[in-house]
């Protein structure tokens, strides 16, 4: 196919994405009772082992498709309306093509979180036909080094693929925080990410409970340049962030639990991936009255929260329903040592 057509493939797939997901905001802002995003997993292992990550291992085999098109089935139930399948890597699913198509079948948006090594112009090919929407890849850093592969020049091939073959949207998301050696190397991934023709977004590196791990002056620069390349989109909400960077508490109302909800490779409803725990109860039991239980509780750890997803979807709420019940965990579990204590304490 010529480049001109493929274009106007792209083109015209965007727009129709475009019709959908506008039509699922308008739905999310009138209607509360039901989950705007859901992370599903449909396995924990990885081909990588980034140091910072608690969220993959490397012997879990992947869940059956039967049973992963029945948590899809569910969510749907449930009116989710964007479902992002994540893992450990997703791609290594046998059947991952199935399970978007299932998302697709069940009237969502399907979304990818991938750190893009499995990436070949055959499987791109394969996603497109599957029907998937969006696609994410976390790149750390320009160099490999002992906390990260995730490395542009790793991926920057994987990349060139997705500009020449990929009919959905993808977004290239770039880190500055804990762990990052050189933090001008957001800079220049997102810069290259635009120069594709992708959209750019940028992360705050959190802690093991999603807190925040507090910024450098120069990170926080390194941040506010990026923030200043993204493209007009949702992501550009990011108010949360702005507070974080700057070391103070976001003042927001985390409707984890309802507009967002996070499940687990064994199928189990979590508030999101850093604070699996809570309700861990069967996605196959889940219902309108924990949707509505959670959407009234208030988190103890949603003050230095970075998990960006959990932020963008409770703006569809930020101005209605005050929360009035109380977080149901253990005090220390549900509120870890504020940063502002740890940014005193390291004499910053």
């Amino acid at each position: 196919m010529s480049d001109h057509g493929f274009r106007a493939r792209r083109d015209w797939a965007a727009l129709k994405r475009r019709f959908r997901e506008l039509s699922m905001i308008a739905w999310g802002a009138v209607h509360k009772d039901h989950p705007v995003m859901a992370h599903i997993i449909p396995t924990r292992r990885c081909n990588l082992s980034c140091a910072y990550c608690n969220e993959y291992d490397d012997v879990s085999k992947p869940i059956e498709t039967d049973e992963m098109l029945d948590r899809i089935d569910n969510l749907g139930r449930l009116g989710t309306t964007i479902i992002t399948i994540s893992g450990g890597e997703p791609l290594l699913h046998p059947d991952l093509d199935q399970i978007i198509a299932r998302i697709r079948k069940n009237g969502a948006v399907a979304g990818l979180i991938t750190n893009g090594y499995l990436l070949t112009a055959d499987r791109i090919e394969r996603l497109n036909r599957a029907g998937l929407d969006h696609l994410q890849i976390s790149i750390d850093n320009v160099m490999p080094d002992e906390v990260s592969k995730k490395s542009l020049k790793v991926l920057d091939r994987k990349l060139q693929l997705l500009a020449s073959h990929a009919l959905f949207h993808v977004n290239i998301n770039s880190v500055v925080g804990g762990g990052v050696k050189n933090p001008n190397d957001a800079l220049v991934i997102a810069r290259r990410a635009i120069e594709l023709g992708f959209s750019s977004t940028i992360g705050i590196i959190h802690d093991g409970t999603g807190q925040l791990k507090p910024l450098s002056d120069h990170e926080r620069e390194i941040y506010l340049q990026v923030k200043a390349l993204e493209k007009r989109n949702f992501s550009q909400l990011s108010f949360f962030q702005e507070a974080i960077a700057h070391g103070r508490p976001a003042k927001w109302r985390c409707r984890a639990g309802a507009r967002y909800i996070y499940v687990c490779e064994d199928g189990l409803v979590h508030y999101c991936s850093q604070q699996r725990g809570y309700p861990a109860k069967p996605l196959s039991e889940y219902s309108l009255a924990d949707i509505r239980r959670e959407y009234l509780t208030e988190k103890a750890c949603a003050p230095y929260c970075t998990v960006s997803c959990v932020h963008y979807v409770s703006y569809f709420d930020f101005w209605r329903a005050p929360q009035t019940l109380a977080d149901p965990r253990p005090y220390e579990a549900a509120k870890p040592e504020p940063p502002l204590v740890q940014i005193q304490a390291a004499g910053r």
